[in-house]
């Protein structure tokens, strides 16, 4: 399996992620290849039409006032306004009513190239989403098992999911409005230098400058209350979503009421993160008014003294007012889009930041695939730990011969499962080396390695599908015949029949709908439609009763019959068939032969053999001790049962 690093997507370099040393620029420069994007003529077609839509819409925007002004003129005064206009506009064009209707026919062009413009525009930016949104999910199947374990899955999912509203407003408010405010303005300074003097535009220049840097100092402000919002809302849905999936344990313990307070106090801190966020935005809202009232009102008064002088008409006096409040929508679309983009920015960090945790196990440049010829497995002086402190394995050697079973006990925390890990190289091994038939795990495609790797684990979990899909997961392009004959080799097919729905029947959230000993078929039948030549049994019977077991065991033997087989065991009742048994403790291999030389030889193996062997007596007796008692209460119950 090959990693997907940022520096290998096309057109994502190294995100900044932080709000304090990064900037929108290096933000879009990321996100640009994915709205522009090199391999879709048809979507860079769109981009062009929708900023050709986005100009003409300004245009048509910043002419709007001026219709309303000869309306206003021509009203007050109609022989004086046909006289200035009459050098370029027809006279019969300059009718109140036609003014009036030229008036609300470009409002209503102006709105339809706007639409225009975001309806072709929806596409890229959707194109945008999915593609980076792709990236981020198969760069988490690609990181370590040991990132895995340190992460929530609850948290994940909720960075994806800001991340991903993060790029569409990043896209589209940039995209779809900075830039046509910026354009919007530019035309709407020509024209009031045009029809009016510099002064006008020097006081607007103004206002808008101080609207824009307490725009963007306000929002830098609360960018860091939302953070903090964020963060307290990943930690809530964490919470939610490890409470239900643990929902059988909830109920065994009766801590509903601890789950509830546990989720309200984060609530309670989310509450209050989401109540300074809104607060804040009011006093940013009010900030902006403020200063657009003193633009506009400076603007007015110039504008009303230049008419008491009779250097401009009325018309003139209610377009600066039309121009303005023209001019206003998109300076408070200016404070929004600031915001939108930092917030985005903001959402966007931490899904970044998963972009950029690097592979831990990686295939080596000139990796080959795994050429697996007999499927023999060697642990050559295998040592691993994940702190050195703590080693997990020290200087363990064995074989597993082509076709043979080796077994693996020992205590817990002896480095049985660790073992399984390595082979799948989920982790690398810290000295010596595994090979199977010579080659070097470190050495071959990951991919290929787990390819020839079956699985059949302690605790299955199987997805929220149909029987069909999760045995189907063995092998994605088997056929239903091929699903059929595995689901018959691992002893479901009957039970499946029997189902109302058979193989369509969904199993629930992690397999929650089936029995222990049903979901261990199926991942038996998962595994045998792989079809792989090497065979890891990770303690696959040690969750089920001893009658379930003894069942499942069947179809276990039938899984490794002719393969290369390790089995990770807890009841060692599972392993006296091996063809060699290894015994494990803090690490180190203390024994290793078959069934009966170890028993001879009265160490650990003969004591756990013991032990185990008592305990199952012990719950043979007592099941035996139940069936008389039933019996007996059945005995004694008949005769009143005859008599009534």
């Amino acid at each position: 399996m090959t990693s997907i690093s940022p520096d290998k997507i096309p057109g994502l370099r190294k995100p900044v992620v932080s709000a304090e040393r990064g900037s929108l620029g290096n933000t879009l420069h990321n996100l640009w290849p994915y709205m522009w994007p090199s391999e879709r003529p048809d979507l860079k077609m769109r981009v062009v039409s929708a900023t050709v839509f986005m100009l003409v819409a300004k245009i048509v925007t910043v002419l709007i006032p001026y219709f309303y002004k000869l309306a206003t003129d021509v009203l007050a005064d109609p022989s004086a306004q046909i006289d200035g206009v009459a050098g370029w506009v027809p006279a019969f064009l300059l009718v109140p009513a036609m003014l009036v209707i030229a008036y609300n026919i470009g409002r209503v062009v102006m709105i339809g190239l706007n639409q225009a413009r975001d309806a072709l525009f929806a596409s890229v930016g959707q194109f945008a989403v999915r593609q980076l949104s792709t990236i981020v999910f198969s760069h988490l199947h690609v990181l370590s098992l040991r990132y895995h374990l340190q992460r929530r899955t609850g948290g994940l999912s909720r960075i994806i999911e800001r991340g991903t509203k993060g790029i569409e407003s990043i896209v589209r408010f940039t995209i779809l409005n900075g830039i046509p405010t910026i354009f919007e303005f530019a035309f709407m300074a020509i024209m009031i230098w045009y029809w009016f003097d510099i002064w006008y535009v020097v006081v607007i220049s103004v206002m808008v400058w101080a609207y824009v840097w307490f725009s963007v100092r306000a929002s830098d402000w609360r960018i860091s209350i939302r953070r903090d919002m964020n963060e307290n809302d990943t930690d809530a849905n964490s919470k939610a979503i490890d409470s239900l999936l643990n929902f059988e344990t909830v109920k065994y313990f009766g801590n509903e009421q601890l789950e509830a307070d546990r989720y309200g106090r984060s609530m309670e801190r989310y509450e209050t993160a989401a109540t300074k966020v809104w607060t804040s935005l009011a006093w940013l809202n009010f900030g902006q008014a403020v200063i657009m009232g003193f633009g506009m009102g400076a603007c007015m008064l110039l504008s009303a003294f230049a008419v008491q002088r009779g250097e401009q008409t009325i018309g003139d006096f209610v377009m600066i007012n039309a121009l303005l409040m023209q001019l206003f929508i998109p300076l408070n679309f200016i404070g929004f889009i600031y915001r939108e983009i930092r917030q985005g920015f903001a959402d966007l960090e931490d899904m970044f930041e998963l972009l950029m945790v690097d592979q831990e196990i990686t295939d080596k440049p000139d990796a080959e695939p795994l050429n697996v010829n007999s499927g023999v497995v060697r642990f050559e002086n295998v040592s691993f730990h994940y702190d050195p402190e703590r080693k997990i394995l020290e200087d363990i050697s064995f074989e597993v011969p082509a076709g043979k079973t080796v077994a693996i006990v020992g205590p817990s925390g002896a480095g049985k499962s660790t073992i399984s890990r390595l082979m799948f190289r989920f982790y690398d091994v810290t000295g010596g080396r595994i090979t199977i038939d010579g080659q070097d795990l470190r050495d071959v495609q990951q991919r290929s390695l787990r390819n020839a790797v079956g699985m059949v684990p302690q605790d299955t979990v199987l997805f929220n599908e149909s029987i069909a899909y999760n045995v189907r997961y063995g092998r994605p392009g088997a056929s239903e015949t091929e699903i059929e004959a595995a689901t018959e080799m691992a002893q479901i097919g009957d039970f499946i029949r029997s189902l109302p729905d058979g193989f369509k029947t969904e199993v629930g959230e992690r397999g929650l709908k089936l029995s222990g000993g049903e979901k261990q078929r199926v991942a038996i039948a998962r595994t045998l439609l792989k079809a792989p030549p090497i065979l890891i049994l990770d303690e696959a019977t040690s969750a089920l009763d001893t009658q379930t077991e003894r069942e499942i065991q069947a179809a276990l033997d039938e899984v490794s019959r002719d393969r290369t087989t390790v089995v990770i065991a807890h009841r060692l009742s599972t392993v006296v068939a091996a063809d060699e048994i290894l015994v494990l403790r803090q690490g180190k291999i203390v024994e290793r032969g078959k069934h009966k030389a170890l028993l001879r030889k009265k160490g650990l193996y003969a004591e756990m053999w013991n032990r185990q062997r008592e305990a199952s007596e012990a719950e043979e007796r007592l099941r035996a001790a139940r069936e008389d008692d039933t019996l007996g209460f059945v005995t004694r119950k008949a005769p009143q049962d005859d008599t009534n």
